[in-house]
């Protein structure tokens, strides 16, 4: 509470001193990654109780996020509110509703815009379009070309110009250039690169007499800095993807609130409504910015939920009840499926995963599981385990998938799997049945991949290039999500329709009494 009251002091303090007549202020209240969180979280990103939530453990959650909207807004004479992208997908407010509750409690918050993140795509266009019917915003992507798409041509625009005021703002979406690999935009959406598709609409947008520009970014932390630095006339960058905290006073963040990069400020809050962005933004005459300045808001116990909106969205949760509150287990310790920790190395929750989909199959001649660390949405904490919590971590409804392919397209795999740790991108790979080995100096794609042993009845063995190996994973992934195209292309008897993975990993915890999470070194950094 004490770090939000100076904030907001030194915010107040820094926008009335100094500032000439023609100065403009303008506060952006900002949200990203969601996820369908619209009730409390704990601190693993998961589910939380209503016995902790009443304690203050908790944290987001819809009802929050409408009291600090509302504070912020009073707070400032001239705001608006965006989001980086990413409502979509992540509870089973999503698997049951998809689009509809994000976008009634969008409409009850006000928001001014959003940019289309690839979660977005995952149900295809038709939800996507279902969803910006029933929105009072624009919603905006400006690197693809939805022309030849018969749901989002001429619905789905790049950029708008919004009155905020008294000033014409303009506002520019951007979405991740690989979301054909991410999602399921479908063969009709063609994606390009960010740099020139932002630039083209900054120079659209200044000759129509536009000096205030603003993108809201689905594409991470790095190439937000990338854009701000190969581009000129983008004023802010709100950002998302990367699930990055921003931030002046926390010990946590990966940069400051704002970045500044040349004269634009890039700003992210994080994920799953725990912070709300609020930046405090001054353009001079010219449309420059004289000052920036702000922090994420954390939406703790102490922000008291709007009543109203807590029982709507108790409303809407009651027939999803039944099926998530239903214990399927039990955890000695908490399982670690942070995306920080997952997307890089391995991991308990990544090692959970992959066990249940080899356990399930490894009777059908399958020895070798790869799981995209992406697929892995929380951790879960001690105690009885819910199938809500289950839910949570593997919310996408993937299903499991055998194949049979060669150990060089295993390898091949792992390569790939290994070639984006630097962004922290969802395609890591967690395994069972194989251990690794990479190296983290060489170029990716370029042989990081330095050691791969099977598992055999008599030990861990060598992978054999020319040997066929039997492999499960999830339908995404086997259709050659997340840069996996060598199983879609190489991959032998396929079969795509197996058991839901929340469904196997949720059996499998229940076989094992209380659970015990762990690492034993099947991947290793040299």
């Amino acid at each position: 509470m004490l770090s939000r009251i100076m904030l907001n002091s030194a915010a107040a303090l820094a926008l009335s001193s100094g500032v000439a007549a023609a100065d403009y202020s303008l506060t952006i209240l900002h949200t990203n990654d969601f996820h369908a969180r619209f009730e409390p979280i704990s601190k693993y990103d998961s589910g939380c109780s209503a016995e902790d939530n009443a304690e203050g453990k908790c944290f987001g959650g819809s009802a929050r996020l409408v009291t600090a909207v509302e504070a912020a807004r009073a707070r400032s004479n001239n705001s608006i509110l965006v989001d980086g992208g990413d409502q979509f997908q992540g509870s089973l407010f999503y698997t049951y509703y998809k689009g509809k509750v994000a976008a009634e409690m969008m409409n009850k918050l006000g928001y001014t815009a959003m940019t289309v993140g690839n979660h977005e795509f995952d149900d295809g266009p038709e939800v996507l379009r279902g969803f910006m019917d029933s929105v009072d915003f624009p919603i905006l992507m400006s690197n693809a070309d939805v022309s030849a798409e018969p749901l989002l041509a001429d619905v789905l625009k790049k950029s708008t110009v919004i009155e905020q005021n008294g000033e014409k703002i303009g506002l520019i979406g951007l979405t991740p250039e690989d979301t054909i690999d991410l999602a399921s935009p479908g063969k009709n959406i063609t994606f390009s690169d960010p740099v020139a598709a932002v630039q083209g609409e900054v120079d659209k947008l200044t000759e129509m007499g536009v000096n205030k520009i603003i993108v809201l970014s689905h594409s991470g932390y790095g190439l937000d800095q990338k854009v701000a630095a190969e581009t000129t006339g983008v004023d802010v960058i709100v950002g998302g993807h990367s699930n990055t905290l921003l931030s002046n006073t926390s010990d946590r963040a990966a940069g400051p609130y704002p970045t500044m990069v040349g004269s634009t400020a890039i700003v992210q809050a994080y994920a799953y409504g725990k912070f709300l962005g609020e930046l405090n933004v001054t353009f001079n005459d010219a449309g420059e910015i004289v000052e920036a300045v702000g922090e994420p808001l954390v939406m703790d116990g102490e922000v008291v939920e709007d009543e109203t909106t807590k029982a709507r969205i108790a409303e809407l949760g009651a027939p999803l009840d039944e099926i998530r509150n239903k214990v399927v287990a039990e955890a000695g310790e908490p399982i670690e499926g942070n995306r920080d920790v997952c997307r890089v190395q391995e991991c308990a929750m990544g090692n959970l995963v992959a066990d249940a989909m080899l356990e399930r199959v490894k009777d059908q001649g399958i020895s070798i599981a790869i799981a995209n660390s992406g697929g892995l949405r929380a951790s879960i904490d001690a105690g009885e385990i819910t199938m809500g919590e289950v839910l949570t971590v593997l919310p996408f409804q993937n299903t499991l998938s055998t194949f049979e392919i060669k150990g060089a397209g295993v390898i091949a795999a792992l390569e790939n799997g290994v070639s984006q740790v630097e962004e922290v991108k969802g395609r890591f790979p967690q395994v069972a049945g194989l251990k690794f080995t990479w190296d983290a100096s060489v170029a990716p794609n370029e042989g990081r991949i330095i050691d791969v042993m099977v598992e055999t009845d008599d030990g861990f063995a060598p992978i054999d290039p020319e040997a066929t190996y039997g492999v499960v994973t999830n339908n995404y992934v086997r259709n050659g999500g997340d840069g996996y195209k060598m199983f879609e292309s190489e991959g032998m008897n396929a079969y795509d329709f197996g058991p839901d993975l929340a469904d196997v990993t949720a059996e499998y915890l229940a076989g094992k009494g209380p659970y015990a999470p762990y690492t034993d070194g099947r991947i290793m950094k040299k």
